[in-house]
């Protein structure tokens, strides 16, 4: 049934207005709420009396490398859903192509290497625990989605064009 569902949106041409339209709340979401709630969150750490996980100068150094590296990818990979594959990172509104080029030669998910990057950055940054954990919540509900619903609905579509894909890109981590 889910799989039925995720063929007719990608039956679907949309415009660029709606395809800009309906990114707005997503890029909102991962872009604003999410970081924010990785900082809030941190603010337990010293009411409930836990030390940082890592000291100055190194949280700041690598938390701004890992944010500056998941921004590269994930807006790489945004922009080339956009413009490449005619579609969004929001399922609702897929691509209307397989995306082998740019970013997608070096992983089947730049986009979200990218964005846990830019969360792990934000983790570091911190260097709190609190949000150590929320991000290893928000990494497992990411990758479960891809494994169980993106992967099977990217297949159901492209067929063996996806599966000879996957065969010679690896899953998020780029090479």
């Amino acid at each position: 049934m889910k799989q039925k569902i995720f063929e007719e949106w990608a039956r679907h041409k949309y415009s660029e207005k709606q395809r800009i339209i309906a990114v707005i709340p997503a890029g909102l979401l991962f872009v604003a709420i999410i970081p924010f709630f990785l900082v809030r969150i941190s603010s337990m750490d010293t009411r409930l009396g836990m030390d940082s996980l890592i000291f100055e100068p190194f949280n700041l150094v690598i938390g701004i490398a890992l944010v500056a590296v998941g921004t590269v990818f994930a807006a790489w990979s945004n922009h080339s859903v956009f413009i490449e594959g005619q579609g969004t990172p929001v399922p609702f509104l897929p691509t209307q192509k397989l995306l082998v080029s740019g970013p997608f030669r070096y992983c089947r998910n730049p986009m979200a290497f990218g964005t846990i990057c830019y969360y792990l950055g934000i983790v570091f940054f911190t260097g709190s625990p609190s949000s150590l954990v929320l991000f290893l919540i928000l990494v497992a509900a990411l990758l479960i989605y891809i494994k169980r619903i993106e992967e099977k609905e990217l297949q159901a579509r492209f067929g063996q064009e996806y599966i000879d894909y996957k065969k010679r890109v690896s899953f998020i981590i780029p090479h």
